[in-house]
């Protein structure tokens, strides 16, 4: 099934490809503009803001909530009409330590809030969360995507594994552009899209 979009693409490779060329693109800006600087960091806003952004030119679901239930492999997220009760415990779990971090991720990778670009707009949210409460971020070219996929799938379970991994990755590079644009290409590697550098767009 190809999702509804703006460009009125019928062919999904197609459509694939617009959505990744224009969301890097969105990305990149995001850094270069200043524009992340106007959010409320750990909240669900926040995700919705970088979600619009994002995907904003490309979906008209772009930012909002889902109103359809939705499953990855054998997983069910959160049910619909469980969302924004789910949502408003996110927003108010506490977020000044790593741990506490991750674990605000994981909750947020379960609700997986949109129909389509969770996971490429939720690791910039958690990586602006790591910026602000300690000054670190997770440096994603060290963290590879199978290891990365399989400690997701558990996590909802045992946190541990994906604690591991990320903290492994932490750098102190925090304003470092470099380290943004191939964070965002790594990022949508896990998801499948690699036709394009954000670098070179």
């Amino acid at each position: 099934m190809i999702l509804e979009n703006k460009l009125n693409i019928t062919d999904q490779i197609e459509l694939a490809k617009a959505e990744e060329k224009i969301s890097k693109q969105k990305a990149k800006q995001l850094f270069d503009f200043g524009d992340i600087q106007k959010v409320e960091v750990g909240q669900f806003a926040v995700l919705a803001f970088v979600h619009a952004y994002l995907f904003g030119e490309i979906y008209p679901f772009a930012g909002i909530i889902r109103d359809v239930n939705i499953a990855k492999d054998n997983f069910r997220f959160a049910p619909v009409m469980y969302l924004e009760a789910s949502l408003k415990h996110i927003d108010a779990m506490p977020q000044g330590s790593f741990e506490q971090i991750i674990e605000k991720y994981v909750e947020m990778n379960v609700a997986h809030p949109f129909r389509e670009g969770n996971g490429r707009a939720t690791r910039i949210w958690l990586d602006l969360m790591l910026k602000k409460e300690i000054r670190q971020v997770v440096d994603w070219n060290q963290v590879d995507k199978e290891e990365y996929l399989s400690a997701m799938q558990r996590s909802p379970v045992k946190d541990l594994e994906i604690k591991a991994l990320l903290k492994q990755a932490l750098t102190d590079r925090i304003d470092d552009r470099a380290l943004f644009m191939k964070g965002i290409d790594v990022s949508y590697y896990y998801e499948g899209y690699s036709e394009f550098k954000t670098e070179a767009l």
